[in-house]
């Protein structure tokens, strides 16, 4: 267990299931969002050691999402991995210029999410 608190924020049921699946069999704790408002909303409730967000979403995309947590009051220093199909250079420097910690282009694997996340949340693995 690594008793690392993630928050995934992803309109596909789908790669929600896929991430916290991944994650969970790796020892994290994952709480879902279902969209960048319903994302922004938990994480002002609870306390994250990282956030990863999609780009695409109804209400709020994940640049929004982005710019909020940066923007706020609370955990403003949370690394934030954006989970994404997209991977034009210019998504990657708007999120970077945001503040995003990193980009993984979907489909992911699955060692990959867990390593990077292991890194940026400083996790031991044991």
């Amino acid at each position: 267990m690594t008793g690392k608190t993630i928050l995934a924020i992803d309109d596909s049921r789908t790669i929600r299931q896929l991430v916290s699946q991944t994650l969970s069999e790796a020892g994290f704790e994952v709480t879902t969002a279902v969209d960048g408002e319903d994302g922004v909303s938990t994480f002002l409730h609870s306390r994250f050691d990282a956030v990863i967000t999609d780009i695409n979403m109804p209400k709020l995309d994940g640049f929004g999402v982005i710019d909020a947590i940066r923007k706020g009051t609370a955990n403003r220093k949370v690394p934030i991995l954006v989970l994404t199909t997209e991977s034009s250079v210019e998504f990657k420097d708007r999120a970077r210029g945001l503040g995003a910690t990193g980009w993984i282009v979907k489909p992911f694997e699955d060692h990959q999410l867990v390593d990077i996340l292991k890194l940026v949340t400083g996790a031991d693995g044991a």
